[in-house]
């Protein structure tokens, strides 16, 4: 019996003598024969060799764009090879040996890009992007634009001058891959198509892990999930632009949950004008300013079971001036919150454990040991159908500060326990200012507030 080379070898000779479009010689022929024997191109077959030092470019994109012709995948072996400025065609798929295979980018450019194509996807592969100069018509390493389906499983992008994957119009997914090193954003995503990221890790980046934006409101629909993001930077500077582990920006049905995110310089998660919101389930460690944000033009937030800590605030949910509303806070821990942020304050400061303002319920967390004052409700007028019920407050030296300034809105503190707050455990303030003694129950100065069945202690 004819050995399976031999077999293979056969075909491509038929191939060959058959007058094949464009003048394919036996080699390639060979090629296309081991492609539907073996369910794609291999590079080593093609002539592509990992570890030499000559530029693998245009050999590897002749591959990709014949593969893509048949519907097949393109399987690059184990080693390294120096490329740049390839182009994924519509059903291409680069496939590697995870943790072997690399792509090292040469510069003068970009390494992979894709755009107007239905699928695309990459498997086992690292991307190093050396941290050579990126052209400035690419904004990341791996830049997609208007794809349907952008597909990244496995991979590792390393070393990006910008960020590692950018992605404009697309949809998607990408799953356990590692983003390390980028100079801007691990992923930045923007005008998704309901686009899935999760169990990835993002990690040393320069200012910002994951961002999904968008350029005008409207539904988005992202899955941010069981991800881990650590050490983000703001190279950049600013006061919350850059510096967040997850950032979500005008982009509206999004979910962000099981996350564990640490050492983030702003934000561990930070939603922005991002209505219908769900950040829940997820773990924030050490974040340099607010752990959990939800601020200016959104309306609904559920803020769900979170674990904070350490932060300068640990959940706010603000900006009933630009809109911010509705919103529920409930069974999240707090803990670590510290009177210390990233700049100067500028308006009620920090070392607060949960921020609230307008059209929001406040229940069931605990929040231990936040330095300026355990909940703050409201800001000046901004505050309006608020209630907050069955929360632990213990160890800050106030445990509510209310405000009590004219057009303040109806609210509602009761069945609370508020545990050492030796400045009192509900105070009035009038923006900065403390308005007189702390506040019982059954108090009827302030014809804004009902106080009831709250427990004091240790004050």
């Amino acid at each position: 019996m004819p050995s399976r080379r031999a077999v293979i070898a056969g075909l491509g000779g038929l191939l060959a003598t058959a007058g094949l479009p464009g003048g394919i010689r036996a080699p390639r022929a060979q090629t296309l024969a081991m492609a539907e024997l073996r369910g794609g191109f291999d590079a080593a077959e093609a002539g592509i060799l990992p570890g030499t030092e000559d530029d693998q470019s245009r050999k590897l994109q002749d591959l990709i764009d014949r593969a893509a012709a048949v519907g097949q995948p393109v399987f690059l072996p184990a080693g390294t090879y120096e490329v740049a400025n390839l182009e994924l065609r519509d059903g291409s798929r680069l496939t590697g040996v995870p943790g072997l295979t690399r792509l090292v980018y040469r510069g003068d450019g970009h390494l992979i890009a894709a755009q107007d194509t239905r699928r695309v996807s990459l498997s086992g592969i690292t991307f190093d992007g050396a941290n050579r100069w990126l052209a400035d018509y690419t904004e990341g390493l791996l830049a997609f634009r208007s794809v349907d389906e952008v597909v990244i499983e496995a991979c590792d992008v390393i070393g990006s001058r910008k960020c590692g994957v950018y992605l404009a119009r697309s949809g998607g997914r990408i799953e356990t891959s590692r983003v390390t090193g980028a100079a801007e954003a691990g992923i930045w995503a923007i005008e998704g198509r309901a686009f899935t990221i999760r169990n990835n890790q993002i990690f040393d980046c320069g200012n910002g892990g994951i961002l999904v934006h968008r350029w005008t409101k409207g539904e988005d629909g992202s899955v941010i999930s069981g991800n881990r993001v650590a050490r983000i930077g703001a190279t950049n500077g600013g006061t919350g632009q850059y510096g967040n582990g997850i950032n979500i920006f005008r982009a509206d049905n999004a979910l962000v949950s099981g996350n564990h995110v640490s050492d983030c310089a702003f934000s561990a998660i930070r939603a922005n004008s991002a209505s219908n919101i769900t950040i829940s389930g997820n773990q924030a460690f050490r974040s340099g300013e607010t752990a959990i944000y939800a601020e200016f033009e959104f309306e609904g937030a559920l803020i769900e079971g979170n674990v904070i800590d350490g932060a300068a605030i640990g959940i706010s949910v603000a900006n009933f001036d630009h809109g911010g509303r509705l919103s529920t806070v409930s069974g999240n821990i707090v803990r670590g919150i510290v009177d210390k942020g990233p700049y100067e304050p500028t308006v009620s400061g920090f070392g607060f454990g949960i921020s609230v303002e307008a059209d929001t319920l406040v229940t069931g967390n605990l929040v231990d040991g936040a330095e300026t004052a355990a909940l703050a409700i409201g800001w000046g007028p901004y505050l309006r159908n608020v209630i907050v019920s069955d929360n632990i407050l213990r160890g800050s030296p106030q445990g509510m500060r209310v405000s009590v300034v004219e057009g303040s809105g109806e609210t509602v503190i009761r069945n609370n326990i508020v545990d050492g707050a030796t400045g009192g455990a509900i105070v009035g303030y009038r923006w900065n200012d403390r308005m007189g003694d702390a506040l019982d129950d059954g108090d009827t100065s302030m014809p804004h507030l009902t106080l009831s069945g709250n427990r004091v202690a240790g004050g």
